[in-house]
């Protein structure tokens, strides 16, 4: 798949994962009226947490996919990537243990069972997270596709050159360069 192609599939895969937790963050803001619980405060919290690190998850792969158009810098996609995989790797552990752990879980089903008013809201709740498993695994198998073209483009050299009205200007990695100078190229 084309370079351009595989970053912007995984600003489409941040947006999807985004809709899928602004769904679940409108859930759980419906709650049982005149009824407070100290889970649902907990999972609205871990949600908003994850809502912040997603931002700055699709605001670095944006960074990403821009360094990729033209003119193509790989250097500032690898650096934008990696602060995406970061937020993204911290979204996917926030995830397992504040929403989808089998303590969690288990606990929304004992407050929809303890409390009758609360059982059709921990349901939705329930099946609100589960919605969010796929779009969190299809952001890390896009990620890894990310990953993948970008290692296959760094792995050629890469040089460039540019007319200008003075001259010539060449422009190349840093570790290029290093290696010329040595042969003696300069």
């Amino acid at each position: 798949m084309a370079l351009e192609a595989t970053f912007r599939d995984l600003s489409v895969c941040l947006h999807q994962l985004h809709d899928g937790l602004n769904e679940l963050q409108v859930t759980l803001g419906d709650k049982p009226p005149r009824d407070e619980a100290a889970l649902a405060d907990g999972l609205e919290s871990a949600v908003l947490d994850l809502m912040g690190t997603l931002h700055e998850a699709r605001k670095a792969a944006l960074n990403a996919r821009r360094a990729v158009g033209h003119p193509v810098d790989l250097d500032r996609a690898r650096r934008a990537l990696t602060i995406c995989q970061e937020r993204f790797h911290r979204i996917e552990q926030q995830f397992a243990s504040d929403l989808v752990s089998y303590e969690k879980l288990k606990e929304l089903a004992r407050l929809g069972n303890e409390r009758r008013a609360w059982l059709p809201w921990a349901s939705t709740v329930k099946q609100g997270i589960e919605q969010c498993r796929q779009p969190i695994e299809l952001t890390s198998t896009a990620l890894a596709a990310c990953w993948q073209e970008l290692a296959e483009r760094l792995g050629t050299t890469n040089i460039t050159m540019q007319a200008t009205n003075v001259g010539q200007q060449i422009k190349m990695p840093a570790s290029v360069a290093a290696d010329l100078e040595a042969e003696g190229v300069t």
